[in-house]
């Protein structure tokens, strides 16, 4: 019998395979280690590879391709409806391989070396933010605890952190006014690695072609466009905008039973980091056009006077979403609202 399905169960060293024929039969059920099974898959004849969306996947599935197989990557939470029983590579890897085989199943696209490159440096500038939230939220407990405060916003905290040493010591221990000394340094030298992968980001989005018909929408800026261009890739898996919006968790969840439709909260499923970015430009568009209204397009000042000012952001998102859905398939200019 001939190997038409594969289930790939991916792991660090040890990876198990399940292979089907085109009946369902299962002819192979094994385990293979990591340095033997590009040698495996070179000894079968092209077949479906069907493999969970994970840590490596990408890089296995452009392998697999190479060798001329056809390579699916499935979310992890559709293949874990078809594990019979129990937790093992085996029942995980025929639970992928039953997944794959199904007509109506949604797959991941595989990513491009160069899109996992320029989301290793939104993923390292992210961390490097986190890490400064952290350290300015001890610099002002430290602060706090024997009677100065701060002025709102990161801004003021930076300020204090490149001026300290150099003015008079605050009223405080001198151990403790050695320990702010040490946050202030580590601060400091988190301000300039966020400031260089924030450049980096800003030169790779200049230099793509999507990445500058994305930043002419208001709200999109090089971060924001360098992400959505480097997750998304072909912006045609998407059949429409909703989908684009519903993959980013974006559109009400849906709990409809009986001929009556009820709509609730946002699903916030999918890419929470393109989502998180795409709500704070439009939560800055909203600001602006509350300072300035003549600037302000209709819409967003309709929604802005009848809506609470989160739930009008959050449509804002959904609503670029669908925009930039049409800019990337149509090859299109954003174009301002006639009225």
């Amino acid at each position: 019998m001939t190997v038409k399905t594969v289930g790939l169960d991916l792991a660090k060293d040890v990876f198990q395979v399940h292979c089907v024929s085109a009946t369902g039969r299962r002819i192979i059920n094994k385990k293979i280690k990591r340095a033997k099974l590009l040698a495996f898959f070179e000894t079968l004849p092209r077949c479906l590879v069907g493999m969970e969306a994970c840590g490596s996947a990408h890089h296995w599935g452009r392998e697999l391709r190479k060798l001329g197989h056809d390579v699916r990557l499935l979310p992890a939470a559709y293949v874990k409806a078809y594990v019979k029983r129990g937790k093992t590579d085996a029942a995980d890897a025929e639970a992928i391989c039953e997944a794959v085989r199904r007509p109506t199943m949604r797959f991941v696209e595989i990513k491009s070396e160069d899109q996992q490159a320029v989301l290793a440096i939104h993923r390292a500038r992210d961390l490097v933010v986190r890490q400064r939230t952290q350290v300015v939220n001890m610099i002002r407990s430290i602060l706090r605890e024997f009677g100065h405060i701060l002025p709102t916003g990161i801004e003021a905290v930076s300020k204090f952190a490149r001026e300290h040493g150099t003015e008079e010591q605050l009223e405080m221990p001198e151990i403790a006014d050695g320990i702010l000394g040490v946050m202030c340094h580590q601060l400091n030298g988190l301000n300039a690695r966020v400031d260089g992968l924030t450049k980096l980001i800003e030169q790779h989005a200049w230099l793509d072609a999507d990445a500058r018909r994305l930043m002419r929408m208001p709200g999109v800026g090089p971060i924001t466009a360098s992400a959505i261009v480097a997750t998304i890739g072909d912006a045609r898996q998407f059949k429409t905008g909703r989908d684009l919006a519903a993959w980013l968790g974006l559109t009400p969840l849906n709990k409809s039973s009986g001929g009556k439709e009820r709509l609730g909260r946002i699903t916030k499923k999918g890419d929470r980091y393109i989502r998180k970015l795409l709500i704070v430009g439009m939560t800055s568009r909203a600001l602006m056009a509350k300072n300035k209204p003549e600037k302000a397009d209709i819409w967003t000042a309709k929604m802005l006077a009848e809506k609470p000012f989160r739930l009008a952001t959050v449509a804002m998102a959904n609503k670029s979403a669908r925009i930039i859905w049409a800019l990337l398939t149509k090859r299109e200019e954003y174009r301002q609202p006639i009225v």
